[in-house]
């Protein structure tokens, strides 16, 4: 079944069955391989997109539940304006370590800032559950987004 897919601002048609989770329309059919396969159930927010401007974990969404939403993946973030300060602000403070599961902790991060340009800690740790880093980095991720948060404030 073609199923038409608005992924980063352009549509895209994927052949596939409505029950196809998004993460592997995305890797597989339309060679998209910065979305990131962690645990498959959910749990870990490596494969973390946007859906109309809110976090969801690719794994768990068939693309025919997508299809008609704004699909934001890892390879578009930058182009909007609390993803450019998250990028830079990752950089910056150099906050990956092996770096599988900066995707979908970018993603959700962005999703915090475009919704919520000052967040206090008790907001960046309700975001940002269910983003698990084996590392460990999320001092530096939570470090990350207020550095971003104060940029966006300065523009």
């Amino acid at each position: 079944m073609a199923i038409n897919l608005k992924v980063n601002g352009r549509v895209r048609t994927v052949e596939a069955d409505p029950a196809k989770p998004l993460l592997w329309a995305l890797r597989e059919d339309l060679d998209m391989v910065g979305t990131k396969f962690g645990c498959g159930a959910g749990l870990c927010g490596a494969c973390t997109v946007h859906l109309d401007g809110n976090p969801a974990r690719a794994c768990q969404t068939p693309i025919g539940e997508a299809q008609g939403m704004a699909i934001t993946t890892i390879e578009a973030v930058a182009q909007s304006d609390a993803g450019k300060r998250i990028s830079a602000s990752w950089v910056k403070l150099d906050v990956p370590q092996c770096g599988y599961c900066q995707a979908g902790q970018i993603m959700s991060a962005t999703a915090l800032l475009a919704s919520n340009p000052q967040p206090t800690d008790d907001d960046i740790d309700a975001a940002m559950t269910g983003n698990l880093c084996r590392c460990s980095t999320y001092v530096r991720i939570r470090d990350a987004i207020k550095d971003a948060a104060r940029a966006g404030a300065k523009a």
